[in-house]
């Protein structure tokens, strides 16, 4: 089964994917029966985190990875204890989901020089030093902004007035709050009319989400789109909005990014109008790259995810059988 597994990912992987970073060597650990895992996780801030823990857990178990799983609960001082903990347990590899983008060439110089291989999951690092990890599987983040950016230039080509923008940030300094801000503004370029007016971190809560959407109701009466950087800052936002006594997808637009089942019951409910998907399902792909790379195989320098978007129509067909 992993090796009819491992064909495949290697035959997505040429088919989508030119570049190849080093090997690495891992080859005394290629024929433990056993690879021991250290994975570092965010937290549980969001229904896409969860659903993201619960697939790697899963894939580990499946896999035969004996997993050594923190929650550095948003923190990145966490992060980094835990995979010095790692480090010192001297597990077969590490894999990580970076908090925020910066800061971390110290904590995987320690793990290059402890030979180690660590793989990055769902957001990247902003170091210039490609070789201090194997891979990074996770979404285009950029892209993902572009594509809410692109729903909204098109859903706005009638609109004779400016259209009052909301942008709900994640995480200040992450990785996909950046890219996504960054693409999202990059799209609406194409249309003139519409304005960014006010712009703060959720942190990708939905508590975090609710709070901002108040202040922005306070500081700005005449709110026509909000953009959260995902569906859980998006849904408390649109429980702000309801208790303005207005309506949440009517009066006010929501786009969104995740497809979660909570948000695409929203959408399917017409309380938000449009969401970009992003995977949490990573579990198979970073298991079936750990071995690879403890084998000393060659594997992609990134490797991306393939995503979709919905309109309400379109999340009223797959909402039953979302498996997250």
């Amino acid at each position: 089964m992993f090796k009819k597994s491992l064909i495949a990912v290697a035959a997505a992987s040429m088919l989508t994917l030119t570049a190849c970073g080093g090997t690495g060597s891992a080859a005394g650990n290629a024929g433990s029966d056993k690879i021991t895992m250290g994975f570092a996780q965010v937290g549980a801030e969001s229904g896409w985190r969860t659903a993201n823990t619960k697939s790697v857990q899963e894939s580990a178990k499946k896999a035969g990875i004996d997993l050594k799983f923190s929650d550095a609960q948003q923190k990145q001082e966490n992060q980094i204890k835990a995979i010095r903990s790692y480090i010192q347990q001297k597990v077969d590899v590490i894999a990580f989901s970076p908090v925020v983008e910066s800061g971390w060439d110290t904590v995987l110089k320690e793990a290059k020089t402890a030979k180690i291989p660590v793989i990055l999951t769902d957001r990247a690092v902003d170091s210039t030093d490609k070789t201090l990890y194997k891979t990074f599987l996770g979404s285009d983040f950029v892209e993902e902004g572009k594509k809410a950016g692109t729903w909204l230039v098109d859903e706005s080509k009638s609109a004779t007035d400016t259209v009052n923008i909301v942008e709900i940030q994640g995480t200040t300094g992450s990785a996909p709050a950046n890219d996504r801000k960054e693409g999202f503004e990059e799209a609406i370029k194409a249309n003139p009319k519409l304005k960014i007016i006010a712009s703060q971190s959720g942190d990708f809560t939905r508590s975090g989400g609710k709070q901002v959407m108040e202040a922005f109701l306070k500081n700005n009466p005449d709110i026509d789109v909000v953009f959260a950087h995902n569906d859980d800052e998006g849904l408390g936002a649109i429980e702000a909005i309801e208790a303005a006594g207005k309506v949440p997808g009517k009066d006010i637009k929501i786009v969104t990014i995740d497809a979660v089942k909570d948000g695409m019951t929203a959408l399917s409910n017409g309380k938000i109008n449009y969401i970009v998907e992003c995977s949490p399902m990573l579990g198979d792909q970073l298991m079936d790259l750990a071995k690879k790379v403890i084998a000393g195989e060659s594997v992609p320098e990134r490797v991306v995810t393939e995503e979709t978007t919905f309109t309400q129509e379109q999340a009223k067909q797959v909402l039953a059988s979302r498996p997250y």
